[in-house]
């Protein structure tokens, strides 16, 4: 657990965050939204004090982050940053083995390590591991960084506008990597970014920052039903809120008793993504196919406009 305890940063008379405070969940997805200049950054690097606070605390697991040596606790915590930040005189296993060689572990753990991240990432280890950054692409150095930024198997992993460089293609990629990869070793990651997309794909909890206050802290669902107040509203953005309802559902808990014809569509899907299915093939109803392939219902446009409406 993370407990951010009226965290204040000053320089000079502007407090850039303002007595900020947030329970964070182990193993869960937190997502700091807000405008340039917010304080979601700052507020960030005071978690492994990359940013020394003015005033408050902040408690890992019921320890005061102040309790070690700055170094030693930015070994024990994650950090992914945008451009990946790899040094390009090393190749990417010497990148990922960063921290564990820094922390003595054995060669033979920190190569068992470096072979797993490589191997959870869909990069072969004998064939990425002795090359340098500069001769990966964008989306390969960007998931170097995140198993760097793993590799010493951190219970907290933070990130700062990780996907930010990315094409639309490859961040989507990078996206789902890292919620298989925070599944896979129930890490809590703490992710600063200014896409409201990205933080309704990837959160469980979205914080939003305005003039260096946390306005509204709240799972993605009840922040599109009960904006806080209308600077969150127009972050949303009052359009796209039926649609952001159904992006962060799956087809699973939509599915209707009954029969539809066509080609069955995945439970695994979102609501968003079997509208969309729905309008293009011009059918009010599609079948839907359960994880082992059998037709466990169907869903409906009546049914997903339902659910994309706004609270009554």
């Amino acid at each position: 657990m993370i407990e951010i305890e009226n965290i204040t940063k000053r320089y000079g008379e502007t407090a850039v965050v303002d007595d900020v405070s947030l329970t964070i969940a182990p193993r869960t997805v937190t997502v700091i939204v807000g405008t340039s200049g917010s304080g979601k950054t700052t507020l960030l690097r005071m978690v492994n004090r990359l940013v020394e606070p003015t005033s408050g605390a902040i408690r890992l697991d019921g320890e005061d982050n102040r309790s070690l040596p700055g170094y030693e606790l930015r070994r024990r915590i994650g950090y992914a940053i945008q451009g990946h930040g790899l040094f390009p005189h090393r190749t990417v296993a010497q990148n990922i083995a960063t921290v564990p060689t820094l922390l003595g572990w054995e060669r033979s753990r920190i190569d068992a390590k470096v072979e797993e991240l490589l191997t959870l990432f869909q990069l072969d280890p004998a064939a990425f591991g002795p090359r340098f950054p500069h001769e990966l692409s964008g989306g390969q150095q960007q998931r170097v960084g995140v198993a760097r930024a793993l590799a010493a198997e951190p219970k907290v992993l933070l990130m700062d506008e990780p996907f930010g460089a990315l094409d639309p293609i490859i961040r989507a990629k990078a996206q789902d990597d890292l919620l298989a990869i925070q599944k896979h070793f129930e890490t809590t990651i703490i992710l600063v970014t200014h896409d409201m997309e990205e933080a309704f794909q990837l959160a469980d909890h979205i914080a939003v920052m305005d003039k260096g206050k946390v306005v509204q802290y709240a799972t993605p669902s009840e922040m599109l039903l009960k904006p806080a107040t209308s600077f969150v509203e127009s972050l949303i953005g009052v359009g796209e809120r039926p649609y952001r309802l159904l992006a962060i559902a799956p087809v699973a808990s939509a599915v209707e008793p009954g029969a539809a014809e066509g080609a069955p569509i995945s439970s695994a899907l979102t609501q968003r993504e079997a509208l969309a299915e729905l309008l293009w093939s011009g059918r009010n109803a599609l079948p839907v196919a359960g994880p082992d392939g059998a037709i466990i219902g169907k869903i409906s446009l009546e049914g997903l406009a339902r659910r994309a409406a706004g609270p009554t």
